[in-house]
């Protein structure tokens, strides 16, 4: 028995070499979901500035690895790069706490938003909140393309694969999974080939930053014990995680039916959460159409105000549907209290939502972690890292027209389907605060959460003096 405690705790000690305190890194997931503003890429940038550059607890080769990975799976792929990062820093535990925390803030934001909703309307107030954070949104989005683009454009093939990224996403209205496709299979080719150009931090010499960062960082090169691959850990916690997400499905349906507004909120969005490729603003539309015109769970221009709960707080985008599951019960409550019928279903909506990414995850991070020096795989997720890069950047192009003008024609021709913004509805007080965030933000280097809170005070005092209050 001793032999055998002695041997389990010295396997601790292996495992958990790097140091670093579970109850620490609580704490900084906690703080990383309270930051996590301006869709998936600022809250990837978030990550990487804390946990690479601050703490240093994770080498930029590993943390562009698990990024790659992520972004090949249906579902917020930050969230997932959190679970990801939270596993490997301390197993099963750090996993379902890191993921768990992420979604956490922005659940509650969104909740308290929408019982305001429902009980008052779209008051003044929130309106006027929404209208600053979004400029400052716009800004944080800026700085995670020029960030993650400058750790990942290391040479002439990653900035080729980027710009073919956003022309074909921007001009050609390419469909997200075809252009990471495009990306592995070219970066694939070439890291098998041995080609330096495809090397995740290569491209300048022998030692690429990538390399040197995880040689510095806590959880150093080697993968920590509990990375390696087992096929028994992984079967169990994959089917663990396949109950707590079907299992309550089913459970409605066999209770209630398929017709029970409840039972139909948790169909459709397990079904989205496999679904979901291309980030939120791929499958949003569809959700929209469908709430609206199949489910009628929302009015017209709903999702629109649901949309701008889910820019304007901490957390995934896609947690919009949380809103939509919300306002679909509290108009069909049953025997329910409304607002009680609401809230259970803003619950389930997010349970089904997100659960599936622990899977994912959990499934298939050891092997990914097993293969972290195979030259073509790592060739593969460079290339997608970079065309990634190109799809941020047309998202920010996206949000500045949104944010700063109030009309956006479309231009079709030659095979082109661009968005225009029609010049004269530029929003001169959108279009200040947003410069003021960039300054902020680019110059002053100023915090994101005073950069938040300035903005949102911004758009509040505007609101009062234009009189929308």
């Amino acid at each position: 028995m001793i032999e055998e405690a002695t041997s389990r705790q010295g396997a601790e000690q292996v495992q958990f070499a790097h140091g670093i305190p579970f109850a620490e890194a609580v704490r900084v997931w906690l703080r990383i979901a309270l930051l996590s503003f301006g869709g998936p890429a600022g809250q990837i940038a978030v990550m990487h500035r804390i946990l690479v550059d601050e703490k240093k607890w994770v080498g930029e080769q590993r943390f562009l690895h698990a990024l790659n990975y992520c972004m090949l799976l249906p579902g917020p792929e930050a969230q997932q790069l959190a679970i990801y990062l939270g596993w490997l820093l301390h197993r099963t535990k750090g996993g379902l706490v890191a993921g768990t925390l992420f979604v956490l803030p922005g659940f509650v934001a969104i909740l308290a938003l929408s019982v305001v909703y429902a009980a008052f309307g779209n008051v003044g107030l929130v309106e006027g909140l929404f209208f600053g954070l979004k400029a400052a949104v716009l800004a944080i989005v800026l700085q995670a393309v020029a960030r993650i683009g400058q750790r990942a454009l290391k040479n002439p093939a990653m900035i080729a694969i980027a710009v073919a990224a956003f022309v074909a996403i921007f001009g050609f209205d390419v469909a997200f999974p075809l252009i990471v496709l495009s990306a592995g299979i070219i970066g694939f080719i070439g890291g098998k080939r041995g080609s330096r150009l495809f090397r995740i931090g290569g491209g300048h010499g022998k030692s690429g930053a990538g390399t040197l960062a995880d040689k510095d960082s806590a959880l150093g090169e080697q993968a920590p014990a509990h990375a390696r691959v087992s096929l028994a850990w992984s079967l169990r916690i994959s089917s663990l995680c396949l109950t707590l997400w079907l299992g309550p499905v089913a459970l409605l349906l066999v209770v209630l039916g398929p017709a029970d507004v409840f039972s139909q909120i948790a169909v459709f969005f397990s079904k989205m959460a496999v679904v979901t490729f291309g980030g939120a603003y791929a499958v949003l539309a569809y959700v929209a159409q469908e709430a609206v015109q199949n489910y009628g769970w929302l009015a017209p221009g709903e999702m629109l105000d649901g949309l701008g709960m889910a820019e304007t707080t901490p957390g995934p985008l896609i947690q919009v549907v949380q809103f939509v599951g919300f306002m679909g019960a509290f108009r069909a409550p049953g025997m329910l209290d409304p607002m009680l019928a609401a809230v259970l279903a803003a619950v389930l909506t997010t349970w089904v939502t997100f659960v599936p990414c622990f899977l994912w995850i959990f499934l298939g991070a050891p092997f990914i972690e097993r293969l972290r020096d195979n030259p073509a795989l790592t060739g593969a997720l460079s290339a997608i890292t970079a065309a990634v890069v190109g799809v941020i950047m047309n998202l920010a192009i996206w949000f500045a027209l949104h944010v700063l003008f109030d009309e956006v024609g479309t231009f079709e021709g030659f095979g082109l389907a661009l968005e225009i913004p029609r010049l004269a509805s530029l929003d001169p007080v959108a279009a200040l605060i947003t410069a003021g965030a960039i300054i902020a933000i680019f110059v002053f280097k100023a915090r994101l959460l005073v950069t938040l809170a300035a903005c949102a005070l911004a758009g509040v005092a505007w609101f009062a003096v234009s009189g929308a209050l």
